[in-house]
């Protein structure tokens, strides 16, 4: 199936640090692609892949299931620690949920796990609504392009898939138990009002890894899409710096 313009996924073979970021649900690599470039920018291997169903049509979305979204996740970071010597696994939203999978399977093999407005848990209402009525209806509003600067385009879907929702949310109760898994240092980018998932998740994740370093980015001038927002040039200068600082040292 083709995919729509500004969907597709990126990859820049930099140095011996790699960085694998995830796109959240309903969106695409386009909400993350100026995060990597300017990640690639400072000399880094990135990778950015396309989760699929992502980037066509919602209906192919919706014959996803979380394993689907997991093996791309996990080949990639597996790809990247062939090739570099430290990998950092970071994601938007959803992302972010894969993020963390990977960080609770590969333990020290991740030097670290960046998220931005990660999705554990929803504080939206609909969910008791649309998620018991999947199988009655495909679909529901979805909340897309949830950023408050101007002009810009996650390049995601109108509507929320039911039933791939329905495999996101047992997705999310995996990585929510596997949660004190999670030791590495983590980069936590939150904005303070998010319209489409809440803040709920970042508090998920402060309360249950077991992470010692936890470098906290507020955001007051960013909705859910952060990477894409007012606040991208802090979430840029801050990863690119925790990459750094975590990759440091290679552990024995």
């Amino acid at each position: 199936m083709p995919l729509v313009p500004g969907a597709e996924p990126y990859h820049h073979d930099g140095g011996p640090v790699g960085v694998l970021l995830l796109h959240g649900f309903t969106g695409s690599p386009a909400s993350i692609r100026p995060w990597g470039q300017a990640l690639a920018e400072a000399g880094f291997t990135v990778d950015v892949p396309r989760l699929p169903g992502h980037g066509t049509t919602w209906q192919e979305l919706n014959m996803c299931r979380w394993p689907d979204w997991w093996s791309v996740a996990d080949r990639a970071f597996v790809r990247l620690l062939d090739r570099c010597e430290r990998v950092v696994v970071g994601g938007l939203s959803f992302g972010g949920a894969l993020a963390l999978r990977v960080a609770e399977e590969y333990g020290h093999d991740v030097a670290g796990v960046m998220v931005v407005n990660p999705l554990l848990q929803s504080d939206d209402p609909r969910r008791f609504v649309a998620l018991p009525l999947r199988h009655v209806l495909k679909s529901f509003p979805g909340v897309i392009n949830d950023i408050k600067k101007p002009g810009q385009d996650e390049v995601g879907y109108e509507r929320l898939p039911l039933i791939a929702a329905h495999s996101v949310q047992q997705f999310l109760g995996m990585v929510r138990e596997d949660l004190p898994r999670v030791s590495q240092p983590v980069l936590n980018a939150h904005s303070l009002e998010d319209h489409a998932i809440g803040t709920i998740g970042t508090r998920v994740l402060r309360e249950r890894v077991s992470s010692t370093e936890i470098v906290d980015l507020p955001m007051s001038d960013s909705y859910h899409v952060a990477t894409l927002d007012h606040d991208a040039p802090r979430i840029v200068e801050t990863s690119i710096e925790f990459v750094a600082k975590v990759t440091v040292e290679v552990p024995t």
